[in-house]
């Protein structure tokens, strides 16, 4: 590397990013090429072993021209990677082409959305997109209520500022109202705050059963904050939102809505009603490095009081002097709990403004009919069990007349061999093979050859 390094931004940053992507972009084809399925094969030893030899020494007293492929390189050949057919076993989305390339202008220019004097473009953008995301969530009445939208860095993020403003809104005795299918960062946010012990609830059918919710409502004192969820992680189940907002509004109770994987299904005409009663929550959480094909990370919260954001307001002042905001500087604080913000939205308002609804609408559902195709093989074939029809895009099976222990070693082996990434769900106490298809590039015939994969490979 020579004694001054090129820079990112400014009027050279160009000319001096374009032979550095060529590198990346090379690294990336070779790594794949390595790596040669949808994981490298080994296990956790032999890819470390082959990372370690890759990098040598992290910090040497001279640099190495060659860093940057080499990194990538061994990044590619040590990555999971989404966009293989054969690669379902999280939440985890190959983000788009489109999306990525926006993300590198973000870096490239490097704005930090907590004072507008760092970010004057970026802290606009992110106003509109925001007040747009909250209208989709919560309809017309969004414009006249002042409902907004916060960028967080995920499901886990934004869960928890939905408790903080709850517990702010409402005073430190709230108590959160789960089922018991709801995401493992909804309890930890309540302890993480210091609210008192949160109420589980059965979910019987994988989905929080408002009989039960009525009853924890009615006999534990308030206040309390009620946690539904639209999209569960095991099954991508969506539960009763309408029971579950009328409850809310009978017994003065505060909701949120856990939207991290279901909040995609607001862009897509056929699939949009299995979100009604959505905006009858005060806060939801969206997240779209999941059902929106965007880089990690890309979360949101979507708060319909405005009001509300009265907690996060804090004042430094090198970055919102009171002077300055008197003077119509925005003050972008109030927006976050971080300090330091990058641009998420720039890669979000690109996909949004590219695609369009019905654009994004159209990757929804062809990710929801391979599921329900997936499903189909599943059923028709004797060889396996099919949990239920799916609701979004997640399928859960494994094979028939076999064991637990079976189960589990089946998805390693696949994982060890590099072959196949599938998750794991334990329902009604039995172990199942998790599918969940977020490629909307996959064809019957890699839905047909995984299946065949985990047959072959089931102990017999």
């Amino acid at each position: 590397m020579s004694a001054s390094p090129s820079l990112a931004s400014g009027p050279e940053g160009p000319h001096a990013l374009r032979p550095l992507l060529d590198t990346v972009l090379e690294a990336l084809s070779e790594g794949a090429r390595t790596r040669g399925g949808p994981l490298p094969a080994g296990g956790p030893d032999a890819v470390a072993s082959r990372m370690r030899d890759a990098v040598g020494d992290v910090l040497p007293h001279k640099g190495d021209p060659d860093a940057l492929r080499t990194l990538v390189r061994a990044l590619a050949a040590g990555a999971t990677d989404p966009s293989d057919p054969l690669c379902a076993a999280h939440l985890h989305c190959p983000p788009l082409a489109l999306a990525t390339a926006a993300d590198l202008a973000a870096s490239a220019l490097n704005p930090s959305l907590d004072s507008w004097d760092q970010a004057p473009g970026a802290s606009e953008l992110e106003t509109l997109v925001t007040e747009a995301l909250a209208t989709e969530v919560f309809g017309d009445a969004a414009e006249d209520r002042g409902s907004t939208t916060l960028l967080t860095t995920g499901g886990t993020e934004s869960n928890q500022l939905a408790l903080l403003l709850a517990r702010e809104a409402q005073g430190p005795g709230i108590r959160l109202i789960h089922g018991t299918n709801a995401h493992h960062s909804l309890p930890r946010a309540a302890w993480l705050l210091g609210l008192p012990e949160p109420v589980a609830v059965p979910a019987p059918a994988g989905t929080l059963d408002p009989a039960a919710l009525d009853e924890a409502l009615t006999q534990l004192p308030g206040p309390h904050l009620v946690a539904a969820t639209a999209g569960t992680t095991d099954a991508g189940l969506i539960d009763p939102l309408p029971e579950i907002a009328a409850l809310c509004a009978a017994h003065g109770t505060r909701l949120h809505i856990d939207a991290a994987y279901g909040a995609g299904l607001l862009f897509s005409d056929r699939y949009r009603d299995r979100l009604t009663g959505l905006d009858a929550a005060d806060t939801v959480t969206l997240d779209l490095h999941k059902l929106g094909w965007q880089p990690v990370a890309a979360g949101l919260l979507a708060v319909s009081d405005p009001d509300d954001l009265t907690a996060l307001h804090h004042h430094a002042d090198y970055l919102n002097a009171h002077d300055d905001t008197e003077a119509g500087l925005p003050d972008l604080l109030g927006r976050s709990l971080r300090t330091s913000r990058r641009p998420d939205v720039l890669k979000i308002a690109v996909t949004l403004k590219a695609l369009g609804r019905s654009g994004l609408g159209r990757l929804v559902e062809q990710v929801c009919d391979h599921a329900r195709e997936f499903a189909a093989l599943v059923h028709d074939h004797p060889g396996f069990e099919l949990y239920d029809p799916p609701t979004i895009s997640t399928v859960l099976f494994r094979p028939a007349h076999t064991t637990d222990a079976a189960v589990a070693a089946v998805r390693r082996r696949l994982l060890t061999d590099g072959r196949a990434v599938l998750g794991r769900a334990r329902i009604d106490g039995r172990l199942w093979l998790k599918a969940t298809l977020l490629n909307p590039h996959t064809r019957p015939d890699d839905l047909a050859a995984l299946l065949k994969l985990v047959e072959g490979n089931t102990p017999g």
